[in-house]
């Protein structure tokens, strides 16, 4: 029975600090089916989503889904600390309970109460050990602790770090695209003079914030259940508007910002096939079509309307179909996982934000009469120096 308990510590006990080791230290994606951290979110995740799922009230339903991602991680740092708990306290039972306890007789009850002040370096010191493993042990499990808690002080500031820089990027989206955002509008509110160079600066920005993404969500996959500060933003919907916006850059529209667009695409499809890997999906075949052919009319009817130099020629829908193709299926998987809508191309139910209140603003401006001059004479300004002032 000894033996047996010893071998479990130790498999224990190398497990979790594996596990945690892959979870925050190491800057690369994870290896193991079996993980403690993947069935973590296997066993939480699903039944958390199917009575969140049951919530009438949309805000309310997607508050409590912004609920699962900060607090899965204090669980996740719960079960790591009761399982390092108990891992030491089966080394204690296999080295024979070795303790001086005034209030019971020393048993496994003992052995985990050393363990809990131990790891969390409380230090009480009623109960003593008597054998020189035993203090090894509680020497050993003492700097786990510390180090543990050192660990997990540096891990929220580099997950909220990562968090942030994520959510600006969404968050100045919302000016340009609408909210939800959508290729439509992303692409109708740069149909001015020298949109076509504002539009390519913003696909570079967003080729970065998808490279960046990638590399985040992939060490540290958790991050993909914290949610938007708002219901009709995520970062799922501004990915694949941007998928949408550059694959129809570059299947039905004439102008510079297309070779942009294909470097964008690229970098922002490697995110989301990445990501369906991880959470060991698979993209979904026959999905909901976003853009039925008559929804596509409409599409090109818009940006015709608003100036854009779109090709219509007879296979720019099946142009824009192959290009949907390399990724729609990948994005509904992670829409369907993780509960987050994806963006429609055109919005569905238009309403007026700051951007359309500012332009409307903006053209009475322009349309108004020019305004009169305003141009000191010289005489005047020769007055105004010669004049005294108190400044």
């Amino acid at each position: 029975m000894r033996v047996v308990a010893l071998i479990a510590g130790i498999f224990c006990l190398l497990a979790i600090l594996f596990d945690a080791f892959q979870t925050i230290i190491l800057p690369r994606r994870a290896i193991g089916r079996f993980r403690i951290t993947r069935m973590f979110y296997m066993l939480t995740w699903r039944p958390w989503a199917f009575f969140t799922r049951r919530i009438r009230h949309p805000r309310r339903r997607e508050t409590v889904f912004g609920y699962y991602g900060p607090l899965s991680l204090i669980l996740l740092l719960m079960v790591w600390a009761a399982s390092m708990l108990v891992g030491f306290a089966l080394l204690f039972y296999a080295a024979g309970s070795p303790f001086n306890d005034a209030a019971a007789h020393a048993g496994f009850r003992t052995d985990l109460y050393v363990s809990g002040t131990t790891i969390f370096t409380l230090g009480l010191g009623d109960v003593t050990p008597h054998s020189a493993w035993s203090r090894a042990i509680v020497i050993l499990e003492s700097g786990t602790g510390l180090g543990f808690l050192a660990i997990v002080m540096g891990y929220f500031p580099v997950l909220y770090s990562a968090f942030s820089r994520r959510e600006v990027s969404i968050s100045l989206l919302d000016a340009r695209a609408g909210s939800p955002p959508t290729a439509a509008e992303l692409i109708r509110r740069h149909a001015y003079p020298g949109g076509d160079q504002a539009l390519s600066l913003l696909l570079i920005e967003w080729e970065r914030w998808s490279a960046e993404l990638l590399e985040s969500h992939i060490s540290y996959p958790l991050l993909c259940y914290f949610r938007s500060q708002h219901g009709n933003q995520s970062w799922l919907s501004a990915l694949t508007a941007i998928l949408d916006t550059s694959a129809l850059l570059i299947a039905g529209v004439r102008g510079p910002e297309a070779r942009q667009a294909q470097l964008t695409f690229a970098m922002a499809r490697h995110a989301v096939v990445d990501l369906v890997q991880i959470f060991s999906l698979q993209p979904v075949p026959g999905a909901r079509d976003r853009l039925p052919p008559e929804s596509a009319g409409k599409l090109y009817d818009l940006l015709c309307q608003n100036g854009v130099n779109v090709c219509r020629d007879a296979n720019s829908l099946e142009r824009l179909r192959e290009m949907r193709g390399l990724y729609e299926g990948y994005a509904e998987a992670l829409a369907r996982y993780l509960h987050m809508p994806l963006p429609p191309w055109l919005a569905e139910h238009p309403f007026k934000d700051n951007w359309l209140t500012v332009a409307r603003v903006r053209k009475e401006t322009e349309a108004a009469d020019p305004a009169p001059e305003t141009t000191a004479r010289p005489d005047q300004v020769a007055a105004f120096f010669d004049h005294p002032h108190n400044f």
